[in-house]
């Protein structure tokens, strides 16, 4: 595999040994040895596959007392998929990178423990699909405003309105929202 550093410190881009032919393909998205030889030596406890439509735009989550570090994959369709810096003690805090990750190019994000984490679909449909190293709790879940100008992130929404929840539409705007220190 190809591990690649982002403009963030710990944010990965992960491109897998994709085998080929007339058949189909073969990849692997997880062996712990290898990960562990390029520095990722993380143990997950919970899988997720999610599947949205075009312009859903899921985030920017993350958890405070109980953080998680995501390997992110599309298996389906594209996502512009982003970590945002949320530690406030953090050089690069409230800086943000975005990845096209999608069935094409089977490339994956590794997002550490103290960032938020974000996408939206690209495609009719995304099939997202997600590793995490702590489980998931609802009462420690926290999110910052997709759209908070501090952050700045240029989402390729192409004059789309982003489909949001309920709760990902109120998210506070970082300056205001509970973060790491």
């Amino acid at each position: 595999m190809i591990v690649t550093e982002t403009s963030l410190p710990g944010v990965k881009i992960i491109t897998p040994r994709v085998f080929g032919d007339d058949r189909g393909f073969f990849l692997e998205s997880w062996n712990a040895r290898a990960f562990a030889d390029v520095g990722l030596d993380v143990q997950f406890v919970q899988d997720n596959h999610s599947r949205s439509a075009r312009s859903v735009l899921r985030g920017l989550h993350y958890q405070l007392a109980n953080p998680q570090g995501k390997l992110v994959r599309v298996t389906t369709g594209a996502v512009f998929d982003v970590a945002v810096d949320v530690r406030r003690s953090s050089a690069h805090f409230g800086h943000w990178v975005g990845v096209e990750l999608s069935e094409a190019n089977k490339r994956m994000l590794w997002v550490p423990p103290g960032f938020a984490h974000g996408f939206v679909v690209l495609t009719e449909t995304a099939d997202f699909q997600y590793k995490c190293t702590t489980l998931y709790d609802p009462a420690d879940e926290r999110a910052v405003r997709w759209d908070d100008a501090a952050i700045g992130i240029d989402w390729p929404l192409a004059g789309a309105t982003p489909k949001l929840s309920g709760k990902d539409a109120a998210a506070p705007l970082l300056a205001d929202a509970e973060v790491f220190a």
